[in-house]
């Protein structure tokens, strides 16, 4: 399924339709285990993806397919409650159809979420990683005609991630007590977790964090012109040695996604409160 401009505008206008023509600001995309924040959304009109024209169905573990309206710190919100992955077979411009989507909705801000899997020695499962940068080993989702509507054929990446957004988010963390920490996010296809020769290159060129998400929807974000703010969630520590006891298992990836998630959430209601 290819997502053309006719089928990004006809999924924006089935959302205004059933939205009452609701411009939110604020885009956000939760990953495994990471949906919850959406329930903390007042007012919420919920679309199943499965009612919007072109769009796709999220098939990962932990991705409930919501598209939620709403409220939420005091600023009309647009969440995607799951994601699409490279990995499920979806070539990148749908992988990256919620982001134009959003676009076309209105939205200046784009909050991404994720479980991500530590190569930074110093992480421990359960830490908050703000996203500074990221290295790119997916196919790139604007290879291909470039849709002149949403941005330029050579989007500059030198602040990917917002740097105010990244300030913000650290002055939040200290009201809050939380010990975030900041990190280099490695994009992955998968959906084969990494090996341990793997992890210890990706740590070797500068990755604290390894991921099979994200990544394009950035990539496609910034493209549009919107303005980005990334964190991960250490859900598991990536095996650096070939020993059985560390084996990744997607079921615990979103058990510890979930015990993250009122922190994170949290801190992402602050952050739009302050925008």
């Amino acid at each position: 399924m290819a997502a053309n401009l006719d089928n990004i505008k006809s999924a924006a206008a089935h959302i205004r339709q059933r939205t009452g023509d609701f411009h939110p600001t604020i885009g956000i995309i939760l990953g495994s285990g990471l949906g919850k924040l959406g329930e903390q959304i007042k007012d919420p009109v919920v679309i199943p993806y499965r009612d919007i024209p072109g769009f796709p169905v999220s098939t990962a573990v932990g991705h409930k397919g919501n598209i939620i309206c709403g409220i939420l710190g005091g600023k009309k919100v647009v969440a995607m409650q799951g994601r699409f992955h490279y990995y499920e077979g979806y070539p990148m411009e749908t992988v990256t159809i919620g982001v134009r989507v959003m676009k076309l909705l209105g939205i200046e801000y784009l909050f991404v979420s994720n479980a991500a899997g530590g190569t930074n020695a110093d992480y421990k499962v359960g830490d908050l990683v703000i996203i500074k940068d990221h290295i790119n080993m997916m196919p790139n989702p604007l290879i291909g005609p470039n849709m002149e509507e949403f941005g330029p054929r050579f989007p500059d990446m030198t602040c990917a991630y917002d740097l105010e957004l990244q300030a913000l988010a650290e002055r939040m963390g200290i009201e809050m007590k939380v010990n975030l920490r900041k990190g280099v996010y490695f994009g992955v296809t998968g959906p084969t977790y990494e090996t341990p020769a793997e992890v210890r290159f990706f740590h070797e060129v500068g990755a604290d964090l390894v991921g099979m998400s994200t990544v394009p929807e950035v990539i496609v974000a910034r493209h549009c012109g919107i303005r980005v703010f990334g964190m991960s969630v250490v859900t598991n520590f990536s095996n650096i040695f070939n020993v059985e006891r560390n084996l990744n298992d997607g079921d615990d990836v979103v058990h510890q996604a979930d015990i993250a998630a009122s922190q994170m959430s949290e801190l992402f209601r602050r952050m739009i409160e302050e925008l």
